[in-house]
This record gives structure tokens, sequence and C-alpha cells, in this order.
């Protein structure tokens, strides 16, 4: 487990809270404030772990609650990364009970998408834990929950890759047919981008590996290769310049991670994680 995973900061993430709670809410909670006067019947809940695992988003479900009513106390009882048994209480929540209800579901909502990503991130990354090789995530995320699935896959132990395409620079294989080749496509971007981007050229035989090293590739991928090869590789890219970063890359699964990361990568990409991930069940009960 880890605890490296930082949110960014309100200014940017409070936007996209307020739109889902929107999304929710509509144009008026129905039940809630047919039941209770806004902002004065003052109560508590709690959250359980309703199955085992890491719990992410905590920081975010208390945001959501106190967008809606900024006094409301949202107590973390679990540490944020940390592992939680079934049964366990999760969180303590006191204030207006219309808040604590409206803001029920995109909270938990938040906190079990993170919290099952968090989860299998830590499974993944257990399985090489011996081993010099990194895990690291994929832009392959839900729209609008990029930053804050990345925030749980951090926790749950790997590096995150690039948030976005301006992050760093990334070749790739309709980049490569694109442009005539790698040489052209290096040579061009080389004279365009600005200190200190990096360039990362995906590869997907050992003809593409030797051009990416001839052109100074800063990082190279290599992408569906078979692990022969992948080994081969290595070696040819150790041999040549140990400056350069080895990623590797494509359908990496729970079963086969652990032989991409025994040909000796830097780095091992896996979407993984995120994609193939299930919500860790959570809920709230009111306790008056």
């Amino acid at each position: 487990m880890s605890s490296s995973g930082v949110l960014p900061p309100w200014l940017i993430l409070d936007p996209l809270l307020r739109g889902w709670l929107l999304e929710d809410i509509g144009r008026g909670d129905r039940t809630t404030n047919t039941l209770l006067v806004e902002d004065v019947t003052l109560g508590s809940a709690k959250w359980m772990a309703k199955a085992s695992g890491i719990i992410a988003g905590l920081p975010a479900a208390a945001r959501v609650f106190q967008i809606l009513n900024e006094k409301v106390s949202f107590v973390a009882v679990a540490a944020e990364g940390a592992w939680c048994e079934r049964g366990q209480v999760v969180a303590e929540i006191h204030g207006s009970l219309d808040a604590l209800l409206m803001g029920e579901r995109v909270a938990l909502n938040l906190a079990m998408r993170l919290s099952g990503i968090a989860t299998l991130t830590n499974i993944y990354v257990e399985k090489i834990a011996d081993l010099p090789a990194q895990l690291v995530d994929t832009r392959k995320t839900t729209p609008g929950l990029r930053l804050l699935e990345k925030y749980a896959t951090a926790l749950g132990g790997a590096i995150n890759h690039r948030m976005g395409l301006d992050d760093a620079v990334m070749i790739k294989d309709n980049h490569i047919a694109a442009t005539g080749g790698i040489g052209e496509a290096v040579t061009r971007i080389r004279s365009q981008i600005p200190y200190p981007l990096t360039i990362e050229v995906e590869t997907e035989s050992l003809e593409q590996v030797t051009e990416a090293l001839k052109h100074k590739a800063d990082i190279i991928m290599l992408d569906n290769m078979p692990l022969d090869m992948m080994r081969q590789a290595v070696q040819l890219i150790r041999q040549e310049d140990r400056r350069v970063k080895i990623e590797a890359s494509g359908n990496v699964t729970l079963e086969t991670i652990r032989a991409v990361a025994e040909t000796g990568v830097d780095y091992i990409s896996s979407s993984g994680p995120i994609t193939q991930s299930k919500w860790l069940d959570l809920s709230m009960r009111i306790i008056l």
C-alpha cells in the first residue's frame, strides 16, 4: 500500500464535484426536501466497509458533503490508502441531515470507485514487489474522472504515467505511420518541444528499437512483444545506452505481469487496475 497519491487542489476538483452533485440532485431532491427543513435537522452517519480492500477517496467524499453544507464534519476513521476489513467503520459524519442525504450517493460512488482501483492496483504491485520494475497507469480512464482515478492508482502503489497529451511526447504506431518513420517523427518533434519534455517511442520490433536508439529516444516502449523478443530488446538497449528507460506495455494482466517484469524492463504500463477493477462496496447508515 502507498500514501504517495496527491489530490489536485480544490480549485481544480470543486467544479467536477459540483457538476456531479448537480447531475444527481437535478432540480432538487424531492424526497429529502419534502421531509426535512434545510440546515435544521442534525444527525450523524457512519460509513461501513462491506468488503475488504484499500480505502481511497475520503477527502473528495468529505468535500462533497461540505459543498452542500460547510458545517458538515467528516472524520475519516480509516486512513486514506489503508487496508480495511469488511465490517470496519470507515468514516463518521455529523451535520445537517439534508446535506448528508443529498450528498450520500455522489460521495459513496467516488469512494467506492477509487477504493476498487486502489485495491486492484495494489494486487498488481504486489506481484512484482521484489523486482526492480515499477507499475505505471495509462490514459485509459473514465472521462471526467482521470485526476481521481490516477490518484487512486498512486495510493495503490503504482506510478502515474502522463496525465494528458501535454505532459510528455509519446510517439505511437499511428504517429510513426503518419510521419513515415521513427527517425522522421523524432527529428521533427525534438526541434519543437520545450525543455525538459522527454520523448518516448513505441516499438514493436527489434528493428524499431534500433531506430529509436539511433535517434536518442529518452524512453523506449516495448509494445505487445513476445517475452523472448522483449528480453532481446532489453539487452540491446542496455548495451547501447543505459540512460534510456524501458517500458513494457500491451495486454499486461495479473497472470503475465511478473514474467514481463523478469525481462528487466524499468516500467510496466497497464490499464487493468483501472479498467478491470470492481467497486469496493461501502454503505452509509444514519444514526439519529
